[in-house]
């Protein structure tokens, strides 16, 4: 590492220097300046049109970070106009979006037309989005944390599908740029702390240390104490703090008192101290100092020279940034923790309140003087002849990623075919139907990878980890391999299939989302698919939903489910989540009841996971075996074929009579669906013509019936084929959890309803007192639909 970094190794204490400055051929310090002063001028206009330059009659204010991008500039300069490569993948923290759009603009990628759109309808996002920008983005930001961990993910993503599929195409390094305050986020630590990531020697993370949040000066960063923390999960640390200009000074008489100074004040003073005019820097420095050596240096520098040492920080001293990115450790992660200013050459650097601060229109023609630029003409690139435009040629020339070749097709049967005759949960039964994937199917086995977070054997993944082994960045000696009474073979090599990482559901949905960008971003398809306890879904749903929401196409399956997990009492018992995945965008929630639903249902999902156009999908399973005939699944070849097209498409009636002829009709999901029938034949015995429709999908039946007079309609007609406009009758609905989740139904003919399900935590006991103490019993149902019928 250069002289002017501080490497903290694992065994290693913390110091920091900084000082010397290097040149690169046809990068020098000059023109990269030169790069980075057109950058800030660019980040800082795009956030000031969006404000000030179209109209907003809506008076709600369009926003915009200025300051959070002007502390990035130099730290992005130094990576896209020297060290990355176009194989290289860079996340970026939110609020420097508009940074990231003006060195776009420069590099060609980027059309001018856009530069004035940020936060419009069309046009820039307001953090960094993969699938909305209009521009390159390996990597949407914006709920912090979250990006930042995504390029972690996408390493070991990379690696597995190189592991398994040679023509991957080669990965670079995988860059995280982000803010200190993000480092308070707890998905950063459980992330870092997984054993496998220490092995990633194609990470690099970059701190942006401006010692800001949106509301203060953070008054301790305690960054030895940060420091500690990757360096003890085996992480190179590189601290940069100071630049060459004030390392110099450092180094002669009263130098040491000088950084010891500069060093002790607390933030907030260093921060103040930006903030007055030069002539009252030197002031400041020496406020309660009595050494002659700090004085007589102090004395000796003129009054600009002493206000740009203070502000002359590691983070922005560019050859300091490109001489220890080239020097990162490859065998191991690295994380660089760069001081900076918050609004660095702006005129609200270092203002406590600069957050979201937007530049007045005086501030702004300052800041065009400063660097340079005509306002004529304020967007104007370099001219290709000077030194500046023919580093952005052969930058952008660098940079260029060939087109993404996808993976032909794959084919993905749409049932396997073995009977389903044994009462089995549909949790047993997604274990089976993994194994017997991959002797049946094994296009799709090779495709499929699974996760967990330790959980997998009490998710029933035992039969098919048995079967495809335990995938790990380097082989494990398996020291249990001789024990003929174990039961799970827990074998570690590059061609296993299933990926364990600790309890940690913030860990498991990330890397999720990464296994299921792989198709886009190297053309390789995988076909992910996480087991997670239902209840912890919840904790996993903001990092899943924004996989998602960045182009993830992944399985996630919650298992088990609602309060059928009875002894387990009401910590374990979930009750929101059928909501929660009917309300997921990019997702279909599924909750099938019996074996052979879960068979084609599941297949079919995995159909449409990483494709062009494709969806994620959330699997709702129990422990809770039930008899198959309960399904009275039909043998006959076509009729066969039509009901697995209804449980694909969201359900099916189990009653043998028309839907005219119900008095009341029962409607049923998952695990409840054996006392939904049980209800039926008492309702039957008593002489009410009962129909059954058992949902497969209340996700899907809800789309239909959503899509009721819209001429796109794109997901069937299912909901007037179970609830059909001539035949109305009360419905009374069964679910293992929140009741409105099936309320729309109400709407489907305008019936009255009675909805049944779990509104108040459970507690440990036996199934049947569960269901009693809930109202989800048959008795419950019985009374329910005799009182909508008025008997």
């Amino acid at each position: 590492m250069p002289a002017t970094a501080t490497t903290t190794d694992t065994t290693a204490d913390t110091s920091d220097t900084s000082g010397a400055s290097v040149d690169r051929a046809g990068e020098s310090g000059d023109v990269l300046r030169s790069v980075a002063q057109r950058v800030l001028w660019l980040s800082a206009a795009i956030v000031d049109a969006a404000n000030r330059g179209r109209p907003n009659s809506s008076g709600v204010k369009v926003g915009g970070h200025q300051a959070s991008s002007a502390s990035m500039v130099d730290i992005m300069v130094a990576l896209w106009f020297h060290t990355l490569r176009g194989e290289d993948r860079v996340s970026v923290k939110p609020r420097a979006s508009p940074v990231l759009h003006a060195i776009h603009y420069l590099l060609g990628d980027l059309d001018p037309a856009y530069l004035t759109t940020l936060r419009d309808k069309g046009g820039l996002q307001s953090y960094p989005s993969r699938l909305k920008d209009p521009d390159t983005v390996d990597f949407s930001t914006g709920s912090v944390g979250i990006g930042a961990t995504a390029a972690l993910w996408a390493a070991i993503a990379h690696r597995y599908a190189r592991s398994h599929f040679a023509d991957t195409p080669d990965a670079g390094r995988f860059v995280s740029l982000l803010g200190d305050a993000e480092l308070d986020e707890g998905a950063i630590w459980e992330a870092v702390a997984d054993p496998q990531v220490a092995s990633l020697g194609e990470l690099l993370w970059v701190v942006d240390l401006n010692r800001q949040s949106l509301d203060r000066v953070v008054p301790d960063i305690q960054i030895e104490r940060l420091q500690g923390m990757f360096a003890a999960a085996g992480w190179q640390v590189v601290t940069l703090k100071w630049g060459q200009f004030v390392s110099e000074l450092f180094e002669r008489p009263g130098g040491a008192e000088l950084r010891r100074r500069l060093e002790e004040m607390p933030n907030e003073e260093y921060q103040r101290m930006l903030r007055v005019p030069a002539g009252e820097v030197a002031e400041r420095i020496l406020a309660g100092q009595d050494s002659l050596a700090l004085r007589n240096l102090v004395g000796s520098l003129g009054t600009d020279d002493l206000a740009h040492a203070v502000r002359d920080l590691g983070g922005h001293d560019l050859p300091l940034l490109v001489d220890t990115f080239d020097g990162a450790d490859d065998h191991r992660p690295t994380v660089v923790f760069a001081y900076t200013i918050k609004g660095r050459g702006l005129a609200t650097e270092g203002h406590p309140n600069n957050h979201s601060a937007l530049l007045t229109e005086p501030q702004m023609r300052h800041l065009a003087d400063v660097c340079g630029i005509d306002t004529t003409d304020p967007w104007a690139p370099f001219p290709t002849d000077t030194a500046a435009g023919r580093l952005c040629t052969q930058r952008a020339d660098a940079l260029a990623r060939p087109a993404t070749t996808t993976t032909g097709a794959v084919e993905v049967p749409t049932a396997l075919g073995h009977p389903h005759r044994k009462p089995v949960s549909t949790q047993a039964a997604l274990g089976r139907l993994l194994a017997d994937v991959v002797r049946d199917a094994p296009e799709l086995a090779a495709r499929l990878v699974t996760c967990s977070p330790d959980v997998a054997s009490s998710t029933n993944l035992g039969g098919w980890i048995n079967k495809t082994g335990v995938w790990s960045v380097k082989e494990r000696h398996d020291w249990f391999a001789d024990d003929r009474e174990r039961v799970l073979r827990w074998s570690e090599s590059e061609t296993g299939q299933h990926i364990e990482l600790g309890i940690a559901e913030v860990n498991l949905v990330g890397l999720l989302g990464e296994l299921g960008t792989t198709w886009s971003r190297w053309g390789q398809r995988l076909i992910p698919v996480a087991t997670i306890y239902d209840p912890f879904v919840s904790r996993a749903l903001e990092p899943w939903s924004y996989g998602i929401y960045a182009g993830g196409q992944s399985i996630l399956v919650g298992t088990p489910s609602g309060v059928t997990l009875a002894p387990e009492g009401g910590a374990h018992q979930s009750i929101t989540t059928p909501s929660i995945g009917l309300e997921q965008p990019g997702c279909i929630a599924w909750e099938p009841a019996f074996a052979q639903d879960l068979e084609w249902t599941f297949l079919h999902a995995a159909s449409r996971v990483g494709v062009e156009g494709g969806t994620s999908s959330y699997f709702r399973l129990s422990t809770r075996p039930l008899d198959p005939a309960l399904a009275e699944v039909p043998d006959e070849p076509a009729l066969l074929e039509r009901r697995r097209q209804q449980a694909i498409a969201g359900g099916y009636r189990l009653s043998q009579h028309p839907a005219d002829q119900d008095e009341v009709t029962l409607v049923g999901v998952g695990a409840l669906m054996p006392e939904v029938i049980d209800a039926t034949r008492v309702l039957t015995a008593s002489g009410v013509r009962t129909g059954v429709v058992c949902l497969t999908s209340p996700d899907l039946v809800f789309r239909s019936f959503q899509q009721r007079g819209n001429r796109a309609a794109r997901d069937g007609n299912v909901i007037d084929e179970l609830f059909p406009a001539h035949a109305p009758a009360p419905l009374v609905t069964v679910q293992d959890g929140h009741p409105h989740t099936l309320a729309f139904l109400a709407g489907a003919r305008g019936d009255r309803i009675r909805c049944l399900g779990v509104s108040e935590f459970g507690q440990s006991t036996s199934l049947a007192d569960a269901y009693a103490l809930h109202g989800l019993d048959t008795a419950s149902i019985v009374d329910a639909a005799l009182g909508l019928l008025g008997r």
